[in-house]
């Protein structure tokens, strides 16, 4: 049963981070059609999201992460998270 049961987990994780990756993309496509600092911004924060999310993924296969992998995942978090906070700040 673990075994299901982890294999549904490592799915749903890919389809987390399949949808960052398609919001990392429309974002740097909006960019490219009508670059400002607004959809800028937008873009980076979500390549940050989705690298937290890679990383969260990677993170989670390890049976007893030490606390620095914690930390490397959360930072792109927060760094994307700002950045979205900026680009609708403006």
């Amino acid at each position: 049963m673990s075994g299901i049961v982890d294999a549904v987990l490592m799915l749903l994780q890919m389809a987390v981070f399949a949808l960052s990756l398609g919001l990392t993309l429309i974002s740097f496509q909006s960019y490219k059609q009508r670059e400002s600092k607004r959809l800028e911004s937008a873009f980076i924060g979500f390549a940050f999201l989705s690298m937290g999310v890679g990383l969260t993924t990677i993170t989670s296969q390890f049976p007893d992460p030490p606390t620095v992998f914690y930390v490397a995942e959360t930072v792109p978090f927060i760094v994307g998270f700002g950045m979205l906070y900026v680009s609708l700040y403006r």
